[in-house]
């Protein structure tokens, strides 16, 4: 009989890019990855064992750590808002054991994770994958309880099933998809893949490229580059293949919108990626599918399949004669620099989640050297509808440089936090109406990598040309210390998903915690403030997104929220390092049974 690392690496005909897959699956059946494991792995796939260890510790969801149920707990701050702290002591007192152990009995291993795409159904954790939302401390004492007779945790869900296809047999998910207003991309008139039967092969690639072009459309993801232009790059780059690629990966906090379209609407993302792929002559399809929605896998899965079943994946595609294309489910490990399409394409490739440096682009050299068409989960949903409705159509609705509409994902302090699907030229203002929100004191639009507002720009517009978002906005009313529980939260965010390559990303970030830090606990002064300012722009120069935007937190909480930062620093000092000596030595002394002595003695 084979043992289990053969029997997988065979599986993925011993193919070092598929490493990712090759541990997970390593980690699902055996309920953790060992050392041992990862040197076999090396000398089964040709590698060095430093090569598979390096991957199999970049990602958070795959541990050394041995337990029957693995639950890990958004730290985001919509968790934090809604009561994180409590339900973390009830996890800890009810497995009797601390965040980052196992109990002493092997059942439960506790551990804390950045946001998990749940940020309307706060506080919430993943048990072994499974989503467990809206946790409180008896909630959590009656989940660990039917868990410790050993049921599995679907067996131990404490809600009914949620809205949606959340109750279909696949997902078996409490998770609820919060739709609060539809527009022109999630209304429930969409005939699956009609678009693909009826409109694909009677025209050229090329004219669909035109009418992509046509709509003006732009990525969703919020980096906003053309998607008819970057199709018509990846098609006129000579190659053997070409690969389309959907972001699935939406890592930053408060965004939840692609969780709600993979929901109720994959069919609309798969017949996207057709169209993409048709129009630029891609043969090779991937889903990259971020971790903390494993739970959907199963249930996407059976859609390609049926897709493959109906003849609209694989050779000759609805009949067209040089169409063939197939689509496969790439699952992340829990980074969220893997948002960043470079990363994503190392991450597919077995690899640390690293950001490339440009150029080539993506698009000229990807996935396996490639051609590779990177567009996110909104974006190729949208398409559908461009082809079905005409450039016009979408063109006309929004603003004169932001054209269609823009999937929000609203959480935070608000009576209906959910999806809002609205134009591009809504204004922050239109959207807390929607949302209920009452007595606001600041938006943080974009997620931590974007601006946090106050209400003086609550009448500004949702557009490239003025409040560019990818879909995240969370709320805070005046209940709220912007200060020690924002931008303190937003900067451990960046801290703990850095992938730690540029040097700018893996220190700036702390240096300018611990500056807010010295700064909240009484030792500012003005120079601080101006330290913060000038310290920030130095992320700049890093790399990708990632690194550029993490001081954002502190910048733009320093640009709108300033007189927050003057009431807190010493108006008759110039200058406080913070470093209190008696502290610092009180537990050498300790150990020694003395008494520190500060004073200095006159020596004169």
């Amino acid at each position: 009989m084979q043992d289990l690392i053969t029997k997988i690496v065979k599986r993925y005909q011993s193919d070092k890019t598929r490493l990712m897959d090759i541990l997970m699956d390593i980690q699902t059946e055996r309920g953790n990855l060992s050392r041992d494991d990862c040197g076999r792995l090396a000398q089964k796939l040709k590698m060095s064992t430093a090569e598979v260890c390096e991957t199999a510790s970049f990602y958070h969801f795959l541990t050394c750590k041995e337990a029957q149920y693995k639950i890990y707990l958004n730290n985001s701050i919509t968790s934090e808002m809604a009561g994180r702290k409590i339900v973390a002591e009830a996890f800890e007192k009810a497995c009797n054991t601390s965040f980052g152990e196992v109990s002493d009995d092997g059942m439960f291993f506790l551990e804390h994770t950045s946001c998990i795409g749940m940020n309307d159904q706060e506080p919430a954790a993943l048990v072994n994958g499974v989503p467990f939302t809206q946790l409180t401390p008896y909630r959590v004492k009656e989940l660990i309880t039917e868990l410790k007779k050993g049921k599995s945790p679907k067996e131990a869900m404490y809600e009914a099933l949620g809205d949606g296809r959340n109750s279909n047999n696949l997902i078996h998910s409490m998770v609820n998809n919060h739709i609060r207003k539809r527009g022109a991309i999630l209304t429930n008139d969409y005939q699956p893949f009609e678009v693909v039967k009826t409109k694909l092969c009677e025209r050229s690639p090329e004219e669909i490229i035109t009418i992509v072009e046509g709509s003006n459309i732009r990525g969703r993801g919020g980096a906003g580059f053309p998607t008819g232009l970057k199709w018509k790059f990846g098609r006129l780059t000579k190659a053997e293949h070409r690969v389309i690629i959907c972001n699935a990966d939406e890592g930053e906090p408060g965004t939840f919108k692609d969780r709600v379209l993979l929901t109720e609407f994959p069919e609309l993302v798969f017949e996207g990626m057709l169209i993409a792929a048709f129009a630029t002559g891609a043969d090779i399809g991937v889903l990259y599918l971020r971790h903390e929605y494993k739970y959907l896998l199963n249930y996407l899965n059976s859609i390609l399949e049926k897709m493959r079943k109906d003849e609209l994946l694989g050779n000759k595609i609805n009949g067209c004669k040089h169409f063939n294309f197939d689509i496969r489910i790439q699952l992340g490990a829990g980074a969220y620099v893997c948002g960043e399409e470079s990363a994503l394409i190392e991450s597919m490739e077995g690899k640390r989640g690293e950001p490339r440096d440009k150029p080539p682009f993506p698009v000229e050299k990807g996935y396996l050297g490639y051609p590779t068409i990177v567009n996110n989960v909104e974006t190729l949903a949208s398409v559908v509808k461009i082809i079905k409705n005409g450039a016009a159509w979408f063109d006309n609705m929004g603003t004169s440089d932001s054209a269609g509409t823009k999937i929000l994902s609203i959480s935070g302090d608000c009576l209906h936090p959910g999806i809002y699907e609205v134009e591009w030229g809504t204004t922050v203002r239109e959207v807390l109406d929607m949302a209920g929100a009452y007595d606001v004191q600041a938006i943080q639009v974009g997620g931590p990598s974007g601006i946090l507002l106050s209400e003086k720009s609550f009448d500004r517009t949702l557009s490239y040309s003025d409040l560019a978002t990818g879909g995240s906005m969370i709320i805070f009313n005046h209940s709220r210390d912007i200060l020690r529980e924002v931008v303190l939260n937003f900067m451990d965010f960046f801290i703990e998903e850095s992938c730690g390559s540029c040097s700018t990303c893996r220190i700036m970030p702390v240096v300018l915690k611990n500056k807010l830090q010295k700064i909240l606990n009484g030792h500012g002064v003005k120079q601080d403030l101006e330290d913060l300012a000038s310290w920030g722009k130095l992320l700049k120069i890093s790399r990708c997104g990632l690194g550029q935007t993490a001081g954002n937190p502190v910048l733009t909480s320093l640009a709108n929220f300033r007189k927050l930062y003057e009431n807190l620093i010493q108006q008759d000092k110039e200058f406080d390092t913070g470093f209190d000596l008696e502290k610092a030595v009180v537990e050498s002394c300790n150990f020694v049974n003395r008494k520190p002595v500060l004073e200095t003695k006159n020596l004169n």
